[in-house]
């Protein structure tokens, strides 16, 4: 056109802006800017709004603004913890510095600055982009800007800010614009409806979520990610996989961020059945190639007992992050695994990938659970030291617990004391549970002292004491600590194993006959206790921590509810099928004895998977090698 003599004009260059930022060819773009503005046209609106959309484009295919939810599922789930991994304070509250995009977003502001004319698209264009970047104080200034010059934010201007509340976790704000939005009639718009359902969940108020979601009268993919996220973040995991199965009933195609919430809740519900068959639908969807989705699969299928599948999904990625690593070597330290694991963390590190928060939780887990003490001593030292990471409680309660494990009592207490943040009463927890292990009463008294100081209501340590008092026959003791449980109104947890059979999953109580099969698991549990005697098994009646008979223990022993859940798997499955237990406390010795012992003479894998740990048992032997 141009070589013909004729001279664009303003209905040209928005065609051609966009074409530029769909080729994502930035030089291509700046040189059409140029020529804009060598033609004068830089005054239109229509052109001006397709400049700050081109420059705010190329912005966000840096990849700065999109959050990688893939990786914060799996990390939150691999660190157990609260808040985010390696996170840190704002400098204000709702701006934070990221100095890598200034470049394109002063593009975009210069551009708005100098058009004489702006209308709702130009705001909301410049709204978003510094709302996408983290410069929340300047993003909310630009809609309170909006609003002297005459113009109402309309739904995307909504859509934009109210992932700052979300961000900040500010409720108030969040409801105002909610309210807003209803005044205005915004508020059937899936955009909003998504935008507020998330921000409801991470406010940690997934009712309102519910809500939001249910008036929306049409939901597309991303309003039902958002809920199925928002259910996954607040604990929720049953609802998440519930509405994920009616997301699949109404033809709603998932997206690749859908698998992020929902893989990690079978790995917390440990459902490997529903994990295998997510598994498969992301294989028909041809998204097994997403690194991201891949990781998550590994860390569903550590958590959920198949370690074998883990480290079969991991070894045929072709690009693994910190992601990726972190989950394959936590998930072989929970597996026993720990010279693999210690051996994966330094593989990482040759490959170039640096560790982060959780990685070093997972290597010195691994040290924990194999009694590596100098070489623990040798990576938490080197966190800070060559990585710039600030231990946690994380790591200082698997460092004190692998000295108690140790023996090092005195040691671990003193590591705990000369700790640079205010221990808690879990980390004090660990060096009790070492403490009636090696059946140091004295130190124990020290400890609980600790932990009742800065958690009175721990019920864990009172049940501990009570047990060490217990184990060295002081009975008085223990009857005073469960007096004052009583007067303080506490409960204890108490053991409870599930296992899965058929997609159906089975909860037993220690002493529980309220399952429908229980005189059949009863049946077995003698003909098996028979068999396992006349292999060698010798019942350990130290195990049970009441002042009665032996024939009382005997009886209190043999209905444990792992027992009893591995009994019940053995008549529900046929032979050769891999049994796997959940208990929520660990395990007891007698159990962890007399499994070995099932395991080699009806010649299967049982997994059990305790508070701390997994154990597989086969033929006679575990994979913990009786340290745990």
């Amino acid at each position: 056109m141009r070589a013909l003599g004729m001279y664009p004009d303003y209905h040209v260059f928005p065609s051609l802006l966009k074409a530029c930022t769909l080729l994502k060819d930035l030089r291509l773009g700046e040189s059409v800017h140029a020529c804009v503005l060598h033609h004068g046209l830089d005054f239109d609106l229509y052109t001006g709004n397709a400049l700050m959309n081109m420059y705010s484009k190329f912005q966000t295919l840096d990849g700065f603004s999109e959050k990688n939810v893939y990786a914060d599922k799996v990390l939150d789930g691999l660190s157990e913890r609260g808040d985010k991994v390696n996170s840190n304070e704002s400098v204000n509250k709702y701006d934070t510095e990221r100095k890598g995009n200034t470049v394109k977003i002063d593009s975009v502001r210069k551009v708005f600055d100098m058009m004489p004319i702006r209308d709702v698209v130009s705001w909301n264009t410049v709204i978003a982009g510094n709302a996408q970047n983290g410069m929340y104080e300047v993003a909310l200034s630009m809609v309170r800007e909006m609003g002297d010059a005459n113009l109402k934010p309309d739904s995307f201007t909504l859509s934009s800010i109210l992932p700052i509340f979300a961000e900040h976790v500010d409720i108030i704000k969040g409801k105002e614009i909610h309210g807003y939005a209803i005044r205005h009639g915004f508020d059937a718009d899936v955009f909003i409806g998504s935008s507020l359902v998330d921000m409801y969940a991470k406010c940690t108020r997934v009712e309102h979520s519910l809500s939001a979601f249910y008036l929306l009268p049409k939901r597309d993919a991303i309003s039902w990610n958002s809920i199925i996220a928002g259910c996954g973040q607040n604990g929720k995991f049953d609802e998440g996989l519930r509405l994920f199965r009616q997301m699949l009933k109404e033809n709603v195609k998932p997206m690749p961020a859908s698998f992020s919430s929902v893989i990690p809740a079978c790995a917390h519900l440990t459902a490997l059945n529903l994990g295998k068959q997510l598994h498969a639908y992301i294989i028909r969807l041809k998204l097994d190639d997403n690194k991201f989705i891949v990781s998550s699969l590994v860390d569903m299928y550590a958590k959920c007992g198949n370690i074998k599948m883990a480290k079969y999904i991991f070894d045929k990625m072709e690009m693994r992050d910190m992601v990726s690593w972190t989950a394959i070597i936590m998930g072989c330290a929970m597996h026993g695994h720990a010279l693999d694991s210690v051996s994966l963390f330094q593989q990482m590190l040759v490959d170039g990938v640096k560790p982060c928060y959780v990685a070093f939780i997972a290597v010195l887990t691994a040290c924990n659970h194999a009694g590596l003490v100098d070489e623990a001593w040798k990576y938490f030292y080197s966190m800070e030291r060559d990585y710039s990471i600030v231990p946690g409680l994380e790591h200082y309660a698997a460092v004190a617990d692998l000295l108690g494990r140790a023996g090092r009592l005195e040691e671990a207490y003193d590591f705990i004391s000369k700790m640079r943040i205010q221990p808690t009463g879990s980390v004090w927890s660990t060096l009790l549970a070492a403490c009636r292990a090696h059946k140091n009463v004295e130190l124990a008294e020290k400890v609980v002292d600790k932990i009742l100081l800065v958690d009175p209501e721990n019920t864990g340590a009172y049940a501990l004491m009570s047990n060490i008092y217990s184990a060295a026959q002081r009975w008085k003791d223990a009857a005073k600590l469960r007096i004052q449980v009583r007067e303080k109104r506490l409960k204890k947890t108490p053991g409870c194993s599930w296992i899965e059979v058929g997609n159906k999953v089975h909860t037993f109580l220690a002493g529980d006959k309220s399952h429908p099969y229980y005189d059949k698991i009863n049946e077995a549990l003698d003909i098996l206790l028979e068999q396992i005697e006349i292999e060698g098994y010798l019942l350990d009646t130290t195990a049970v921590l009441h002042d009665v008979d032996e024939e009382h223990k005997r009886d209190l022993l043999r209905t444990h509810s792992e027992k009893l859940a591995v009994a019940f798997g053995i008549i529900s499955t046929t032979a050769g099928t891999t049994i796997r237990v959940i208990k929520n406390i660990r395990v007891c010795v007698d159990c962890h004895t007399a499994i070995k012992f099932i395991s080699k003479i009806v010649g299967r894998e049982i997994v059990v998977r305790d508070s701390s740990r997994f154990h597989h048992f086969k033929n006679g032997s575990c994979s913990c090698g009786d340290y745990w």
